[in-house]
């Protein structure tokens, strides 16, 4: 079974739901959220980082312009009741940042503010997603996301050898702090003397 990592192409067609990416004489349809298009409006080509969500009737492609809103996307979505639409409505609604915030500080309010998401739906969202988050706040609050690629592509490396995250995070951040501008297969090399 194939998967899906990201895909570029030149953008032919974009609206705040959906971008069509052609590649190769194909048109793709990608379900987006607002926070994607508004990264992704006025570029000719783009790269998104890609969730296929597979039902019995039907295969949808979702893309995001950064790790950090795909990852969200893939939290959201293993929580009970919510559903690829919920969290894209989610994303749309509020940015990464902000669902993170009202995730570990219990604001059940700016989440049921979300269309689709009754106070149940909210409170299930920070129970579920509260431990999870708060390791990866520690360290995102000293490395941004956008701001440390390597590390990102590092951590993506050592979970698909098969580490654990929450432990690859700890080498990693270790080695970043004293040499942070480690490229990422010399932080692979590194971390893997330390787990």
């Amino acid at each position: 079974m194939a998967i899906y990592e990201y895909i570029t192409g030149k953008l032919a067609d974009l609206t705040p739901a959906a971008a069509i990416i052609e590649q190769g004489g194909i048109g793709y349809q990608v379900q987006i959220s607002l926070q994607t298009y508004a990264s992704a409006r006025g570029k000719d080509s783009v790269t998104l980082l890609i969730e296929e969500i597979i039902r019995e009737d039907n295969h949808t492609l979702f893309g995001f312009f950064t790790r950090e809103e795909r990852e969200m996307f893939r939290l959201l979505v293993s929580v009970s009741g919510i559903g690829p639409n919920t969290a894209r409505m989610m994303l749309s609604s509020l940015t990464t940042p902000d669902i993170r915030r009202a995730i570990q500080t219990d604001n059940v309010n700016l989440l049921k503010s979300v269309k689709g998401v009754g106070v149940k739906t909210a409170q299930r969202v920070i129970i579920d997603l509260r431990d999870k988050l708060s390791k990866t706040e520690e360290v995102s609050g000293i490395f941004p996301v956008s701001g440390n690629t390597s590390r990102e592509e590092a951590l993506s490396a050592l979970v698909m050898l098969g580490f654990g995250r929450n432990d690859s995070v700890k080498a990693l951040d270790q080695i970043l702090r004293d040499a942070p501008e480690t490229g990422p297969e010399e932080l692979v090399k590194l971390a893997l003397k330390k787990l």
